[in-house]
Protein backbone atom coordinates (compact mmCIF):
# COMPACT_ATOMS: atom_id res chain seq x y z
CA UNK A 1 0.00 0.00 0.00
CA UNK A 2 2.77 2.29 0.83
CA UNK A 3 4.37 1.68 -2.57
CA UNK A 4 1.14 2.45 -4.38
CA UNK A 5 0.78 5.76 -2.53
CA UNK A 6 4.30 6.73 -3.51
CA UNK A 7 3.57 5.89 -7.14
CA UNK A 8 0.43 8.04 -7.08
CA UNK A 9 2.43 10.97 -5.71
CA UNK A 10 5.02 10.52 -8.45
CA UNK A 11 2.30 10.40 -11.10
CA UNK A 12 0.89 13.69 -9.77
CA UNK A 13 4.30 15.35 -10.07
CA UNK A 14 4.79 14.45 -13.71
CA UNK A 15 1.83 16.44 -15.08
CA UNK A 16 2.74 19.45 -12.95
CA UNK A 17 6.35 19.16 -14.06
CA UNK A 18 5.31 18.78 -17.71
CA UNK A 19 3.07 21.88 -17.53
CA UNK A 20 5.86 23.85 -15.89
CA UNK A 21 8.35 22.83 -18.58
CA UNK A 22 5.86 23.69 -21.33
CA UNK A 23 5.32 27.14 -19.88
CA UNK A 24 9.06 27.68 -19.52
CA UNK A 25 9.67 26.61 -23.12
CA UNK A 26 6.90 28.91 -24.35
CA UNK A 27 8.32 31.85 -22.45
CA UNK A 28 11.83 31.30 -23.78
CA UNK A 29 10.95 30.65 -27.40
CA UNK A 30 10.87 33.67 -29.70
CA UNK A 31 7.33 34.37 -30.80
CA UNK A 32 6.60 36.80 -33.57
CA UNK A 33 3.30 38.46 -33.01
CA UNK A 34 1.77 41.27 -34.94
CA UNK A 35 2.57 43.65 -32.09
CA UNK A 36 6.25 42.75 -32.23
CA UNK A 37 6.29 43.23 -36.00
CA UNK A 38 4.61 46.61 -35.66
CA UNK A 39 7.22 47.63 -33.11
CA UNK A 40 10.03 46.71 -35.47
CA UNK A 41 8.30 48.46 -38.38
CA UNK A 42 7.79 51.56 -36.25
CA UNK A 43 11.45 51.58 -35.28
CA UNK A 44 12.54 51.20 -38.90
CA UNK A 45 10.20 53.99 -40.00
CA UNK A 46 11.42 56.23 -37.20
CA UNK A 47 15.04 55.52 -38.13
CA UNK A 48 14.27 56.43 -41.75
CA UNK A 49 12.67 59.70 -40.59
CA UNK A 50 15.65 60.56 -38.41
CA UNK A 51 18.13 59.77 -41.17
CA UNK A 52 16.19 61.85 -43.70
CA UNK A 53 15.95 64.82 -41.32
CA UNK A 54 19.64 64.55 -40.45
CA UNK A 55 20.62 64.78 -44.12
CA UNK A 56 18.05 67.57 -44.65
CA UNK A 57 19.51 69.59 -41.78
CA UNK A 58 23.04 69.18 -43.10
CA UNK A 59 21.92 70.37 -46.53
CA UNK A 60 19.98 73.27 -44.99
CA UNK A 61 22.97 74.32 -42.89
CA UNK A 62 25.11 74.45 -46.04
CA UNK A 63 22.46 76.62 -47.71
CA UNK A 64 22.25 78.91 -44.66
CA UNK A 65 26.01 79.40 -44.77
CA UNK A 66 25.73 80.30 -48.45
CA UNK A 67 22.90 82.71 -47.64
CA UNK A 68 25.07 84.34 -44.98
CA UNK A 69 27.84 84.85 -47.53
CA UNK A 70 25.33 86.34 -49.96
CA UNK A 71 24.11 88.76 -47.31
CA UNK A 72 27.65 89.77 -46.38
CA UNK A 73 28.70 90.33 -50.01
CA UNK A 74 25.37 91.51 -51.38
CA UNK A 75 25.80 88.99 -54.19
CA UNK A 76 22.69 88.13 -56.25
CA UNK A 77 24.45 85.04 -57.61
CA UNK A 78 25.05 83.68 -54.11
CA UNK A 79 21.42 84.38 -53.18
CA UNK A 80 20.32 82.33 -56.18
CA UNK A 81 22.76 79.54 -55.32
CA UNK A 82 21.46 79.44 -51.74
CA UNK A 83 17.86 79.39 -53.00
CA UNK A 84 18.57 76.51 -55.37
CA UNK A 85 20.30 74.57 -52.62
CA UNK A 86 17.33 75.12 -50.29
CA UNK A 87 15.00 73.84 -53.04
CA UNK A 88 17.20 70.77 -53.45
CA UNK A 89 17.13 70.14 -49.70
CA UNK A 90 13.32 70.26 -49.65
CA UNK A 91 13.05 68.03 -52.71
CA UNK A 92 15.25 65.38 -51.12
CA UNK A 93 13.23 65.15 -47.88
CA UNK A 94 11.06 62.40 -49.33
CA UNK A 95 7.84 60.92 -48.01
CA UNK A 96 9.45 59.24 -45.00
CA UNK A 97 10.09 62.59 -43.30
CA UNK A 98 7.47 64.79 -44.94
CA UNK A 99 5.60 65.24 -41.66
CA UNK A 100 8.71 65.83 -39.53
CA UNK A 101 10.21 69.23 -38.78
CA UNK A 102 7.50 71.20 -40.54
CA UNK A 103 8.34 74.52 -38.85
CA UNK A 104 12.01 74.42 -39.75
CA UNK A 105 11.21 73.26 -43.28
CA UNK A 106 8.75 76.16 -43.66
CA UNK A 107 11.37 78.67 -42.53
CA UNK A 108 13.97 77.26 -44.91
CA UNK A 109 11.52 77.22 -47.83
CA UNK A 110 10.52 80.81 -47.07
CA UNK A 111 14.17 81.82 -47.02
CA UNK A 112 14.56 80.19 -50.43
CA UNK A 113 11.69 82.29 -51.76
CA UNK A 114 13.27 85.45 -50.39
CA UNK A 115 16.65 84.47 -51.83
CA UNK A 116 15.13 83.98 -55.28
CA UNK A 117 13.59 87.43 -54.96
CA UNK A 118 16.84 89.02 -53.77
CA UNK A 119 18.74 87.24 -56.54
CA UNK A 120 16.40 88.68 -59.16
CA UNK A 121 14.53 85.50 -60.16
CA UNK A 122 11.04 86.88 -59.48
CA UNK A 123 9.25 84.27 -61.60
CA UNK A 124 10.80 81.43 -59.59
CA UNK A 125 9.99 83.23 -56.33
CA UNK A 126 6.33 83.49 -57.42
CA UNK A 127 6.08 79.82 -58.33
CA UNK A 128 7.79 78.78 -55.10
CA UNK A 129 5.42 80.97 -53.08
CA UNK A 130 2.48 79.13 -54.63
CA UNK A 131 4.20 75.80 -53.94
CA UNK A 132 4.82 76.95 -50.34
CA UNK A 133 1.12 77.64 -49.83
CA UNK A 134 0.16 74.24 -51.28
CA UNK A 135 2.87 72.25 -49.52
CA UNK A 136 2.15 73.66 -46.07
CA UNK A 137 -1.65 73.88 -46.45
CA UNK A 138 -1.85 77.65 -46.21
CA UNK A 139 0.18 77.83 -42.98
CA UNK A 140 1.99 81.12 -42.61
CA UNK A 141 5.10 82.43 -40.93
CA UNK A 142 5.30 85.75 -39.12
CA UNK A 143 8.16 88.19 -38.91
CA UNK A 144 9.26 89.65 -35.58
CA UNK A 145 6.98 92.67 -36.06
CA UNK A 146 3.96 90.40 -36.65
CA UNK A 147 3.82 90.85 -40.41
CA UNK A 148 2.68 87.88 -42.46
CA UNK A 149 5.29 86.25 -44.68
CA UNK A 150 2.77 85.20 -47.32
CA UNK A 151 1.05 88.58 -47.55
CA UNK A 152 4.37 90.42 -47.62
CA UNK A 153 5.69 88.25 -50.42
CA UNK A 154 2.41 88.47 -52.35
CA UNK A 155 2.70 92.27 -52.38
CA UNK A 156 6.41 92.24 -53.24
CA UNK A 157 5.94 89.68 -56.00
CA UNK A 158 2.96 91.45 -57.55
CA UNK A 159 0.25 88.97 -56.58
CA UNK A 160 -1.64 91.90 -55.12
CA UNK A 161 -2.25 95.28 -56.68
CA UNK A 162 0.45 97.63 -55.43
CA UNK A 163 -1.47 100.67 -56.59
CA UNK A 164 -4.51 100.06 -54.41
CA UNK A 165 -4.23 102.01 -51.16
CA UNK A 166 -6.73 99.77 -49.44
CA UNK A 167 -4.51 96.72 -50.11
CA UNK A 168 -1.82 98.19 -47.84
CA UNK A 169 -4.29 99.03 -45.10
CA UNK A 170 -5.71 95.53 -44.75
CA UNK A 171 -2.58 93.56 -45.57
CA UNK A 172 -0.61 92.15 -42.67
CA UNK A 173 2.73 93.57 -43.78
CA UNK A 174 5.26 95.66 -41.92
CA UNK A 175 4.75 99.38 -41.61
CA UNK A 176 8.13 99.95 -43.29
CA UNK A 177 6.98 98.02 -46.35
CA UNK A 178 3.70 99.92 -46.46
CA UNK A 179 5.46 103.27 -46.28
CA UNK A 180 8.04 102.25 -48.89
CA UNK A 181 5.38 101.03 -51.33
CA UNK A 182 3.35 104.21 -50.77
CA UNK A 183 6.50 106.25 -51.45
CA UNK A 184 7.11 104.33 -54.68
CA UNK A 185 3.50 104.80 -55.76
CA UNK A 186 3.71 108.54 -55.00
CA UNK A 187 6.87 109.03 -57.07
CA UNK A 188 5.54 107.03 -60.01
CA UNK A 189 2.51 109.33 -60.18
CA UNK A 190 4.21 112.67 -59.48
Amino acid sequence: MRASIQRMKQHRRWPALAIGLALLAAACSPMTTSLQNEGIGFRQARYAEISAMRSYRQCRDDALALDGQARAEGSPARYLAAARLLEKCEAEVGPEAASVGIDERMRAYALGIQDHFKGGDVARARSNLEAFKKTFDGADLYFADGASFIESMEILLGHRDRAAVSEFSVANVSSEMKSELRRVRYWTRN
